[in-house]
């Protein structure tokens, strides 16, 4: 996309395509004709069925305010103690608290390029389909999205004949998808060792604030607890914690050995 296009854009609109640009991401946000603020207009303007919408829910983590971003399918509904189980409790955000934490409106609160980052959840019956579609930071703008493929076996989405106004995206890079992991795995070993290298009066926790439980080694891809281990974080005392940072600087090393 160019400078002139992009500029022609709304500022949420704006924002996502910067930060898909930087993530190499191969394709650039869509302009519907007709808005799409619920997962249902989106489909219909899409062309795609209900469960191809990925919908950006904001809630409120009562502990300490943070915006908790849960990405689920279109087909489906939140549940809000399943949550809780994974984050903390939480209430439901209203309009003035999803702007300020994201800078989108409802209806139109995209999964990426938030104004402060949120924890976040993502609803692994999206993996059902080749490719879903996700607000673009304005009830007007969607992206397409392949949760199954690696980024070089990207394809062009094709999903039904969307009514749209802007040109093509940016070609894809030729970066590898394992490096997010990668880093996010070195990034938790070195913050393992330094918490257990010393007493400290509050032992902090271990969220990466990448929230994603492998049905496989029933672990947060993102921190490496179990899911009873995340629930019952915040009741735990400092030892415990202690036990909980060893027992993940454990299965980081297995890790390893397995890799």
């Amino acid at each position: 996309m160019c400078g002139a296009e992009l500029h022609a854009l709304p500022e949420g609109v704006q924002r996502v395509s910067r930060a898909l640009q930087d993530a190499g991401h191969p394709h650039a946000p869509l302009m519907l004709d007709g808005a799409a603020r619920t997962a249902q207009e989106a489909a219909d303007g899409l062309g795609v069925q209900l469960g191809q919408i990925a919908k950006s829910v904001i809630f409120r983590r009562k502990e300490d305010g943070v915006a908790v971003l849960v990405v689920t399918s279109g087909d489906r509904r939140v549940d809000e103690k399943k949550v809780a189980a994974l984050v903390g409790k939480v209430g439901r955000a209203d309009a003035d608290f999803v702007k300020a934490q994201t800078g989108f409106t409802i209806g139109g609160v995209s999964p990426v390029a938030h104004l402060h980052p949120p924890v976040t959840l993502l609803d692994q019956d999206l993996w059902r389909f080749e490719e879903v579609w996700a607000a673009a930071g304005h009830p007007h703008g969607v992206i397409c999205l392949h949760p199954q493929l690696d980024r070089s076996q990207r394809g062009r989405c094709g999903a039904g004949r969307p009514r749209r106004r802007n040109a093509e995206g940016k070609a894809p890079s030729s970066r590898g998808s394992g490096g997010s992991m990668n880093a996010r795995i070195k990034l938790l070993a070195q913050r393992a060792v330094q918490v257990l290298a010393e007493p400290v009066p509050h032992v902090p926790s271990p969220c990466l604030s990448v929230c994603v439980m492998d049905p496989q080694t029933q672990m947060c891809s993102g921190c490496w607890r179990s899911l009873e281990e995340i629930g019952a974080w915040s009741r735990m005392p400092n030892d415990a914690k202690r036990q909980v940072w060893q027992r993940i600087q454990q299965r980081l090393t297995g890790l390893g050995e397995a890799g």
